[in-house]
């Protein structure tokens, strides 16, 4: 995504206003930040001998940046001004020097402002010793020769992609899919000698919830999937799509404009992803794995320490299960598909610096997921805070089963529940400003990976 934040940057700023020293900063979907408001783009631009060589740009998820509730990852909102500070492409540094006020406004629009100017210098400091790098590269072998290299890198990365597209089937796949909340999204990919077109058009109307994508993400799960079916190695830059086209519709929940909200736009982007590949998957089984637990399982876990006090929030990822091939079982306890760089919390973390007990952490032995070759295995977490913390969720796969292959099994749903001390059970897909108290207990359960060919009748 950090290509498409770049090129907004450049748009909004102008390429002639850029100078040395300069550095900019964005979260907004609407402003080249893609994805929500906590995930925060930082890019650096690269001169070396008065000339713009190169961009160095990170993303990171902040812990909070305002908004309705704890951790910004409100399911009750309907504009994206509930969820948090927007950073629209604004300068950061300028002329090298830091322009306190913008400092100033992150700190304060934090719950957590300790830890945003952490994560902020952090990813400052990332691009400043890519730029060193790069300029390193330059002056070494000279201009004429990294630009030279630069274009070769960019022919690669077409020719693989397009390479791997003549091994495709041609001609037109096309599928629809019911979502948890009832809505039927769907999607037609034609595949023909040069070209790889995704079309979303026809899909349902972006909503006044946090469930909306930008087309930019709507572009990234599109891209996944031509590189998984084209070329699946680690070589990937601009060059590797310029055989894919995307078609989208402005206003759709794949093309969100306006002020629609965008916080859980990683489980519709997921789903989207999930989709796409099922599509695939269909027409040609034997080169592509079932289904896997298709959603971040994102839990939020906000409050103080019950013994320092000390303000924390916790975004914990879920891991579950991989789809089986046609030649082996599916991988266990995986991160999703589409999930990023995130990783979960250590156990002793978990404990000694949220004051959150756990319970157990263990692979889900359910029945589902069966089959020739049997998906992964999803886990089962059990938190128990000791302090009053609040918690903000989103589990998609809540009600749809992860999809199989060849009579194979489906895999099973993704779920979050509450046990409260007094008895009671309470279920959620969705939720955020939930209350936990001393005593309750948290259970995730993460979906087995869908099974492959129908399982051996003994």
């Amino acid at each position: 995504m950090l290509d498409k934040a770049v090129k907004c940057i450049i748009e909004l700023n102008g390429a002639e206003a850029i100078r040395p020293g300069d550095c900019y900063i964005t979260n907004d979907p609407y402003y080249g930040g893609v994805t929500h408001l906590n995930d925060v783009v930082i890019a650096l631009p690269v001169f070396v001998e008065g000339e713009l060589v190169a961009w160095t740009a990170s993303i990171a998820h902040w812990n909070d940046v305002g908004g309705r509730t704890p951790g910004s990852m409100a399911v009750d909102v309907s504009e994206i001004f509930q969820e948090g500070l927007r950073l629209p492409a604004v300068k950061l540094f300028e002329g090298g020097e830091p322009l306190a006020s913008v400092f100033d406004i992150i700190a304060a629009n934090s719950r957590l402002p300790d830890f945003v100017r952490g994560d902020l210098w952090a990813q400052v400091a990332a691009s400043r010793k890519a730029q060193t790098r790069i300029v390193q590269l330059v002056e070494t072998y000279g201009l004429e020769a990294y630009r030279a290299a630069l274009a070769d890198l960019f022919e690669e990365g077409e020719r693989r992609g397009r390479a791997g597209l003549a091994t495709l089937p041609n001609g037109t796949y096309r599928i629809e899919e019911e979502q948890d909340d009832g809505a039927v999204w769907k999607a037609a990919i034609t595949m023909s000698d040069d070209r790889f077109v995704v079309d979303l058009t026809g899909n349902c109307e972006q909503r006044a919830a946090p469930y909306n994508t930008s087309r930019d993400g709507a572009v990234i799960s599109a891209q996944m999937i031509f590189k998984a079916l084209t070329d699946p190695t680690l070589f990937a830059n601009a060059g590797s799509f310029r055989a894919l086209e995307v078609i989208t519709e402005p206003g759709s929940v794949f093309h969100a404009t306006g002020t629609a909200p965008h916080g859980y736009y990683f489980e519709t982007r997921i789903r989207l992803y999930d989709m796409l590949w099922q599509c695939m998957a269909r027409a040609m089984p034997e080169r592509l794995p079932a289904g896997h637990f298709a959603s971040i399982c994102g839990t939020v876990i906000a409050g103080r320490h019950p013994d320092t006090g000390r303000a924390f929030t916790m975004v914990e990822p879920q891991m579950g299960g991989w789809g089986a091939t046609a030649e082996r079982d599916g991988l266990d306890a995986m991160y999703s598909a589409s999930h990023g760089e995130t990783f979960n919390c250590p156990v002793e973390i978990c404990e000694a610096r949220y004051g959150i007990d756990v319970t157990y952490k263990r692979l889900n032995e359910a029945e589902e997921g069966r089959g020739r070759h049997s998906g992964g295995k999803g886990l089962s977490v059990s938190y128990r805070p000791r302090g009053n913390p609040v918690v903000s969720a989103g589990y998609s796969r809540n009600k749809q089963p992860v999809w199989s292959l060849e009579g194979g099994r489906p895999g099973g749903t993704n779920s979050l529940s509450v046990r409260r001390v007094d008895g009671r059970v309470e279920n959620h897909a969705f939720v955020s400003g939930l209350v936990i108290a001393p005593g309750d207990e948290i259970v995730v359960r993460t979906a087995n990976g869908g099974g492959w060919g129908a399982p051996d009748p003994r």
